[in-house]
């Protein structure tokens, strides 16, 4: 019944998500931004007194005659009547395909823009409605580029297109391929590991069905949530919510199938449904508090300013909630009807494998634990130390030499650089009637500012309460260079010789994002320690100890750290650019933080479990490590796996890389080797304030010595490891 009720919901919600999803998302940042901004409230003039907000959608047109001679006048002709018919027509998109999904047919508006000084090319502008991310856009825009090149190139003339939904569509369409590569490796990679690790069919594809079907479900969630509450959700927001839920899914259903055939393994006499309940309550505690650790960690984010950051913390803990669900309901469903099914055809499953690699680390570990410690201290200082001189680029960066970029770059040859991209200064009156001439002062000053290629000339509203200064900067826009003159000496000019009894405010690419860069930085100082307490209360509470959750909190500490680094050192340093995104930080630190935490959870848990057990600290920590570090291993290869595969598109590939390697680092470094390591010199102390069992060594000792030889270890590597002191 439990199965039947989640792929009810994964068919039904699957459907909704798919049709929902681009229209609840939101592909312009500056609409994120909170009112009290300089560029937020330039939209709101615009919005409310030209009935208009700037289109990022808006492609700019390059026309130009095939033998590269100057344009006639006989030729701007045929460009203004081949423009106007071309805004006379409407673009048929395809139908869609589910009953939900937006038919996008429309008109695009047309526009003729400004010509080169040496008359070599005339500029349009063409805007269609809707989200750039979806791929039913994209084909209208597809279909009017085909057009145009078409009426165009009949009459000798050839055309280019570059900006907004154009540049969009160029960089889907260069890593579209390789991104379906990489989707395939990542899948590829996650039966591969499987079939290696339990060599079974079933095992290797269930989970990934299972997770499929998940997500369809948290997909459906989300989106249905934010057409109910009417939110707007940042266009990053489906590809995360798909990277997230394959890892920690797959790491959940991992954590299950481990304990599951150990469970078959040391009880041949249970049944499936009893062996799948004895596993849900042994793994379900640790699977709670993971998942609750990554919920509140990305809830944290709704306290943001910046509402990029502050939908997409409530969207991806929603997403996380339902696979928690899942994986508290379903996935010990799945055990149940599959019982010892799971691992067929192999048999070796049934024989526990002694001395193995997992069980040699973890006599490595107990035996020198200090070592061990300081081993994994160094490599994560070391790696620390790229956080030196980091700085934030806000810069787009390893973009492909797209047809738009090559067009741009022509452009700006005989235009200023910014004229692809325009800011644009809203001026409104506050006691009456606006005369142009009262902003000769603003538009000269804003001429003379170094940086500022062309100020046009002021056009008023109907009502001439407002007017708009179109700004062209002599810089590209999305750049460093562009942000620093928009936020220093241009919004100085205008705040100098804004007329009496007025309001000035400049928008545009630069002046957007040199916002959010305020924006993020003040995000930065109040989400980190809050996520942090969270994590720490679900750690106290799971835990119930003082001093385990510090530990652990140090260790995720130390490995956020050297992840940061790391990604410093590799793209900052090693690639010269300018910094690492500036969203890089926060979404480590929830990513690295609660995934990471994850792991500690679990071999924290099976080493107080352990401990519990009349043994010596040594042998439990030993145990420990031996049960729990192949899951880890293998779930956090597969997490990796899935955040590299972010690494094909270009922007995010600096959240894959170092995400991915976020992920082993917390896996083979962090929960196999350090938390072992402070386990064993802390000893039972590590769950202070609960009691120790004083009793546990000599019990141990008592039991060793009456049990005959073969008996007295569990496997054979144990009796080495009592032949060594820890050191």
């Amino acid at each position: 019944m439990t199965i039947i009720i989640w792929t009810l919901l994964g068919a039904a919600l699957t459907v909704v998500g798919q049709s929902m999803m681009f229209s609840a998302t939101d592909s312009q940042a500056g609409d994120f931004l909170p009112k009290g901004y300089d560029s937020a409230a330039a939209l709101k003039i615009a919005e409310d007194e030209f009935d208009a907000k700037p289109d990022g959608n808006a492609a700019t047109v390059l026309v130009a005659r095939t033998d590269g001679k100057k344009l006639t006048v006989q030729d701007r002709k045929e460009i203004g009547e081949t423009t106007a018919e071309l805004g006379d027509r409407r673009v048929v998109g395809p139908k869609p395909e589910m009953p939900l999904m937006k038919d996008h047919s429309q008109t695009p508006r047309v526009s003729v823009g400004p010509m080169a000084p040496d008359g070599s090319f005339q500029l349009l502008s063409v805007s269609v409605t809707g989200n750039m991310n979806d791929p039913g856009l994209r084909e209208i825009y597809r279909e009017f580029r085909d057009t145009a090149e078409e009426e165009f190139g009949d009459k000798g003339m050839r055309v280019g297109f570059t900006g907004g939904i154009a540049s969009t569509t160029d960089t889907v369409e260069a890593g579209e391929f390789r991104e379906k590569i990489i989707g395939v490796l990542t899948v590829g990679l996650i039966v591969l590991l499987n079939v290696l690790v339990f060599r079974s069919v079933l095992a290797a594809l269930l989970p990934l069905i299972a997770v499929s079907l998940i997500g369809g479900v948290a997909a459906g969630a989300v989106a249905g949530s934010a057409e109910l509450f009417d939110i707007k959700l940042d266009a990053s927001t489906p590809s995360l919510i798909t990277v997230v839920l394959l890892g920690i899914g797959i790491d959940y259903f991992l954590f299950l199938l481990f304990r599951f055939r150990e469970q078959l393994r040391t009880h041949p006499e249970q049944d499936a449904v009893t062996a799948a309940t004895e596993t849900a309550g042994r793994v379900g505690n640790a699977i709670l508090s993971a998942g609750l650790t990554i919920v509140a960690a990305f809830a944290t984010l709704g306290v943001a300013s910046f509402g990029q950051f502050r939908v997409l913390g409530p969207a991806i803990a929603i997403s996380v909630l339902v696979m928690l669900l899942a994986s508290l309901t379903l996935m010990p469903a799945l055990l149940a009807v599959s019982g010892r099914a799971m691992f067929w055809p192999s048999k070796a499953w049934k024989k526990e494998r002694q001395g193995g690699v997992s069980a040699r680390l973890g006599l490595e570990i107990t035996r020198r634990p200090v070592r061990y410690l300081l081993g994994t201290l160094a490599l994560l200082g070391v790696l620390s130390a790229g956080v030196v001189g980091v700085k934030m680029s806000y810069d787009p960066a390893g973009l492909p030499e797209t047809d738009a970029v090559k067009v741009a770059a022509e452009i700006s040859r005989s235009l200023p650089a910014g004229a692809t991209d325009p800011h644009t200064v809203y001026v409104r009156s506050e006691s009456g009637t606006l005369r142009p001439d009262a902003l000769s002062g603003l538009t000269n000053s804003l001429a003379k500012v170094e940086g500022v290629g062309q100020v046009a000339s002021p056009t008023l509203n109907p009502d001439r309460t407002a007017a708009r200064i179109d700004v062209i900067l002599a810089v590209k826009s999305d750049t460093q260079q562009a942000r620093d003159l928009v936020s220093g000496p241009v919004r100085s000019a205008i705040e100098k010789n804004t007329p009496e009894n007025t309001e000035a405010h400049i928008t545009g690419t630069a002046a957007v994002f040199a916002d959010i860069a305020t924006a993020v930085e003040k995000d930065l100082r109040l989400v980190f320690p809050i996520a942090a307490a969270l994590i720490a209360l679900i750690l106290l509470l799971l835990l119930r100890s003082v001093l385990a959750p510090l530990v652990l909190m140090i260790a995720v500490g130390l490995g956020f750290a050297a992840t940061l680094g790391a990604g410093t050192l590799a793209f900052q340093h090693l690639l010269d650019r300018p910094g690492i995104s500036f969203t890089l930080p926060l979404v480590l630190f929830l990513f690295v933080v609660a995934l990471g935490t994850d792991y500690n959870i679990l071999i924290s848990d099976r080493i107080r479990e352990e401990m519990d057990k009349p043994v010596s600290v040594r042998h439990a920590v030993a145990e420990a490590v031996r049960h729990t570090a192949p899951a880890i291993a293998t779930a956090g290869l597969v997490l990796a796996g899935s955040f590299a595969s972010l690494v094909a598109n270009p922007a995010t590939q600096e959240v894959g890389f170092a995400t991915a390697l976020g992920i082993v680092l917390s896996s083979f470094v962090l929960s196999i080797v350090l938390v072992p390591a402070v386990a064993v010199l802390l000893g039972r102390g590590l769950w202070w304030p609960r009691r120790p069992d004083r009793t546990a060594g000599r019990h141990a000792s008592e039991r060793q010595e009456t049990q005959p030889a073969e008996q007295a270890h569990p496997y054979p590597a144990q009796q080495l490891h009592d032949e060594y002191p820890v050191r």
